[in-house]
C-alpha cells in the first residue's frame, strides 16, 4: 500500500477532520501527523485540547493507521522522515499564512515523485469556529488554571494584558493582531492590586481585601475564558498566604506573584524615594514554601518576585535570591526594574539562563517600555506582563471627557473620544 500523511491540528475533531481521512484512507495507509501545541501556537491561538489529548483522539478514528507528533508548521522535517508517497490536505491554504507550508510540501515531495491530493473544503465549520463557540459558553476553573503551564510551554513568549474590570477583561479577550501573517493577541491577564485600588479610589497599600478582589475576578471570569495572575504584592504574613492560594487555586487563577518586601507596601517604582525594606532571602523562601504547600493541584504556581534592583541591591544580590527561590519551590521568577533603559534587565537574563537550575522568566516593561516582547523573549524571558496600561488608557480619556462636557454644557465636542452606543451593543454579548 502506498504511504499517505495527513497533517492536522485536530483540535476539536469535525465533519472536515473526518472527510480528510476517509479521502486519505482511500489512496493507501494513513498516518496523521498532529500538530504539537508549540505547532500550532507558532501561527495561531493554543488549542483548546492538549497534544495527548488531540493525539488519542485521532488514535481512535477508523482508517488511521498510526499518530505521530508534527514539531513545527512546517511539513518537512516529516516529510523527509517517513517520505509518504501522497499529503493530503483541505484546499484551504492555497492563500493565507499556509501558502508558504503548501509549496514547501509540493517542493519535497518532488524530490521522491510524492504527490499532493487536495480535499474540498468542508464548507461551515471549523475548528476556529467551534474555538469561538466554545468562547461564548464559557470554561471551567480546572481548565482556566492549567492553560498558563501549557501557554508557557508552547509558546516563544506569553503576553500577559492588566484587567481591572470585566469590560477590560472582554477586551484582553477579543483584542488580535495580524502580523506578517501570524495572529496575535493577549494570552493571559493580569489581575494587578496597584489597578485594582485604584478602580476603587484607594491607595496601592495592600487596602483592598481578597474578597474583594476576589469579587472582581469571578466577575470577569464568567465573561472570558484566558487565564489570570494574580499580583498578591507581598503575600502577608505565610500563614495567611497559605489561605490566599487555596482560595485562588479554587476559582482558577493560574498563578500567584508575590514580592519579597515586608512592611507596609508601597509601589516599587518609588525605589528608594520612601521607605521599602526587603524580606529575608530566608524569610521570603520559607513563605514560597507555605505555598506551595498548601496548593492542591500541580498547576498552580507561586512566582516569586525580586525588587533587588528596584532598591538598588545589586546585580549579585538578584541572581543570589533567584537561585534561593528557586531552590525553595518558586515556579517562576519575575524580575523587576524602574530603570528607562532595559539594560540590567537583559544582564540579569543573561546571567539567568546561565544558571544550572532555572524556572520561567516573567518581566514587565513599564518604565524600560522601548523593548519589545520579541526582543525580551529573545533575551530568555517566558512572560511579558503589561501590568496597568488598561487604567491608564482609561483614566486620561474619561477625564478629557467630562471636562469638555462641564466646558462646552454639552456632549457634542467630545462625541469622537467616545465609542458609539452600537459598539457596546456589540461588544457585551446579549445586549441586543
Amino acid at each position: 500500500m502506498k504511504k499517505v500523511y495527513v497533517g492536522m491540528s485536530a483540535d476539536l475533531i469535525h465533519p472536515g477532520h473526518i472527510n480528510i481521512i476517509n479521502e486519505a484512507q482511500k489512496l493507501g495507509e494513513v498516518t496523521v501527523g498532529v500538530l504539537t501545541d508549540q505547532a500550532i501556537a507558532s501561527y495561531k491561538r493554543l488549542p483548546f485540547l492538549s497534544y495527548e489529548q488531540r493525539k488519542g483522539v485521532v488514535e481512535n478514528i477508523k482508517g488511521v493507521s498510526s499518530v505521530v507528533p508534527q514539531e513545527t508548521l512546517d511539513y518537512r522535517p516529516n516529510l523527509q522522515a517517513y517520505k509518504p508517497d501522497i499529503v493530503v490536505h483541505g484546499d484551504d491554504w492555497k492563500s493565507g499564512v499556509q501558502a508558504k507550508t503548501r509549496q514547501q510540501v509540493i517542493d519535497t515531495l518532488a524530490e521522491w515523485g510524492g504527490d499532493l491530493v487536495e480535499v474540498t473544503y468542508t464548507e461551515g465549520i471549523s475548528s476556529t469556529q467551534l474555538h469561538e463557540g466554545l468562547k461564548e459558553v464559557g470554561t471551567t476553573p480546572d481548565i482556566r488554571l492549567k492553560r498558563l503551564r501549557r501557554l508557557i510551554d508552547a509558546k516563544p513568549i506569553v503576553r500577559v494584558l492588566e484587567a481591572h474590570t470585566p469590560l477590560c477583561g472582554l477586551i484582553i479577550e477579543h483584542a488580535n493582531a495580524d502580523v506578517e501573517g501570524v495572529k496575535r493577541e493577549f494570552d493571559a491577564m493580569w489581575s494587578s492590586s496597584l489597578t485594582d485600588s485604584t478602580a476603587k479610589g484607594k491607595p496601592d497599600i495592600e487596602a483592598l481585601d481578597l474578597t474583594s478582589r476576589l469579587q472582581n475576578i469571578n466577575d470577569t471570569f464568567e465573561v472570558t475564558t484566558k487565564p489570570l495572575i494574580y499580583d498578591a504584592d507581598t503575600g502577608g504574613i505565610p500563614e495567611h498566604f497559605a489561605f490566599t492560594v487555596k482560595s485562588l487555586e479554587r476559582v482558577g487563577v493560574s498563578a500567584v506573584i508575590i514580592e519579597d518586601k515586608v512592611g507596609l507596601k508601597k509601589n516599587s517604582l518609588f525605589g528608594n524615594d520612601v521607605e521599602q525594606q526587603q524580606a529575608s532571602i530566608e524569610e521570603f523562601c520559607h513563605k514560597i514554601a507555605v505555598g506551595k504547600n498548601a496548593q492542591i493541584t500541580d498547576d498552580f504556581m507561586v512566582i516569586a518576585r525580586i525588587e533587588s534592583l528596584i532598591l538598588e541591591r545589586g546585580m549579585d544580590d538578584a541572581v543570589e535570591r533567584a537561585k534561593a527561590y528557586i531552590a525553595a519551590g518558586a515556579d517562576g521568577i519575575m524580575i523587576h526594574s524602574r530603570e528607562k533603559s532595559p539594560a540590567e534587565i537583559l544582564e540579569f537574563c543573561a546571567i539567568y539562563r546561565a544558571l544550572e537550575t532555572q524556572v520561567p522568566l516573567v518581566a514587565v516593561p513599564s518604565s524600560y517600555n522601548s523593548i519589545t516582547d520579541t526582543e525580551l523573549a529573545d533575551a530568555g524571558v517566558n512572560v511579558v506582563i503589561y501590568a496597568n496600561h488598561m487604567l491608564r488608557a482609561a483614566y486620561p480619556a474619561m477625564n478629557d471627557v467630562a471636562h469638555s462636557i462641564l466646558e462646552h454644557g454639552r456632549s457634542l465636542e467630545c462625541a469622537d473620544k467616545c465609542m458609539p452606543i452600537k459598539g457596546i451593543l456589540d461588544l457585551i454579548p446579549g445586549t441586543r
